[in-house]
């Protein structure tokens, strides 16, 4: 039986052959059965997309709740391919002078997100646009040696530790075929289409990851592929969609279901999991955008009633609504007061509720906006 997903092939002679997965190329060409079920999950999530859509530019400071959401989808992202840095690890301010590997993955995974959001504006989708943030991705962390920026020029293969050629569980393209595919790839992330686009996107995610161009960090980028072609596509506006949150929490099934599609040719089973993901993934930022408004408008109201200091303390609210763990001298520095000043508010923060103390002694102290931490917490606990 013909799989219309693609088929193995054979690779070398001799004790040196093996079988590398060649997929055909995604088009609109491509039946996907769009039965009762798949209509109304690509209801479900288009609606709540839009939502999102709408709430986030009605958010009073955007670029800062940006800044964060990008950096909790960077987490988890990280986090699915085994990263063991946490929420606070990556906002202490601490770790900017001496970065463990864990959080410079993640941090790599935020300075290549915004790259790639801002190259958009020079450049369509493309594989210099993947490459270019693939070298970012991957700058002076682990797999740093794996040819950052260019696609792979020998075969790769998926499977446990110590796994070869002969004992791997996937054997993605070999080189010719990766380039081959990747050539398509970029054609059809940029030819205009009747298909929806997060159908597209779905294919577009399954596709890179069959791919699998890059000798290391393909998760990420092709993760961060999906926030980039509905971007492209006006699907969405800004990169307010965490769908890391639900592809971390149902991990195997995510692995199980692009595998599924390689084995059976079955995208539609594929693109209902990535559906349900897009909803849920939607759903949760829209209530977690609500949540922020609120405890913005009461932190604000409550700082109003500071007085002579209820100046600096709206800068300092703004401040930590980018920066939710705090040092008093660097937060002086960093909004050009002096240390005094910053101290007293910082108090004044603290008996309101609005800061905690969140650890070390007199001289060291770290504050934790921690009403907002708990709000961006969901879903960053590390995995086992």
């Amino acid at each position: 039986m013909i799989n219309r997903a693609g088929q193995y092939i054979k690779n070398l002679s001799g004790p040196s052959a093996y079988s590398s997965y060649k997929p055909n190329p995604i088009s609109d060409n491509l039946k996907i059965s769009m039965d009762t079920e798949m209509i109304e999950l690509l209801v479900k999530a288009n609606r709540e997309i839009a939502v999102l859509d709408r709430i986030s530019n009605h958010i009073p400071n955007i670029d800062l709740f940006i800044t964060m959401y990008v950096r909790k989808e960077a987490l988890m992202s990280s986090q699915i391919e085994g990263t063991k840095a946490t929420l606070e690890d990556i906002l202490d301010p601490n770790n900017t002078d001496n970065v463990n590997l864990e959080v410079a993955d993640v941090v790599n995974v935020v300075k290549a997100t915004h790259y790639a959001m801002n190259r958009l504006n020079d450049l369509p989708l493309c594989n210099r646009l993947i490459k270019e943030t693939h070298s970012i991705l991957m700058d002076g962390i682990r797999g740093s040696d794996k040819n950052p920026g260019e696609f792979r020029r020998s075969q790769n293969w998926l499977g446990g530790i110590g796994s070869t050629l002969k004992t791997a569980q996937y054997i993605p393209p070999n080189v010719q075929d990766m380039l081959d595919g990747m050539s398509d790839l970029e054609k059809y992330m940029n030819t205009e289409s009747f298909i929806d686009p997060l159908i597209r996107a779905g294919l577009i995610h399954y596709q890179f990851e069959t791919i699998h161009p890059f000798l290391d960090g393909n998760g990420r980028i092709g993760r961060l592929l999906i926030q980039l072609f509905l971007t492209q596509t006006k699907v969405l506006e800004l990169p307010s969609l965490s769908i890391s949150y639900y592809l971390k929490r149902y991990r195997s099934e995510y692995y199980d279901r692009l595998t599924e599609v390689r084995r059976t040719g079955n995208y539609e089973q594929w693109l209902k999991f990535f559906l349900r993901a897009v909803f849920e993934s939607a759903e949760s930022a829209n209530l977690t955008i609500r949540q922020m408004m609120f405890l913005n408008e009461i932190n604000t109201e409550v700082i109003q009633s500071f007085g002579r200091i209820s100046h600096t303390g709206l800068k300092l609210l703004r401040y930590i609504e980018e920066n939710l763990i705090i040092e008093v001298r660097k937060t002086s520095i960093d909004l050009g007061l002096t240390f005094a000043t910053v101290s007293k508010c910082v108090d004044l923060f603290v008996q309101h509720g609005i800061l905690i103390q969140y650890k070390g002694n007199k001289r060291n102290r770290l504050f934790a906006y921690d009403a907002y931490l708990q709000l961006l917490r969901e879903g960053t606990e590390v995995l086992l």
